[in-house]
């Protein structure tokens, strides 16, 4: 199991690798504003579909990205 600073860092790359170093200090603005609930988010603010399809979908776009790296 990864430690809390190795599972920060790597959430950092992730964001930083999909948004971008500036839209990723936004979206961490964003986040630590507002009263964010995690859970209500995950239930209600993604797609709706089996976590199986999620992953799915998921890999299929890290494939991509990994093309062009």
């Amino acid at each position: 199991m990864k430690t809390e600073t190795e599972i920060r860092v790597a959430g950092m790359q992730a964001l930083i690798g999909a948004l971008g170093l500036v839209e990723a200090e936004y979206f961490l603005m964003a986040v630590s504003r507002e009263r964010f609930d995690y859970t209500e988010w995950r239930r209600h603010g993604l797609p709706d579909m089996v976590i199986e399809e999620l992953a799915k979908l998921a890999n299929l776009e890290a494939e991509k990205h990994a093309l062009f790296e």
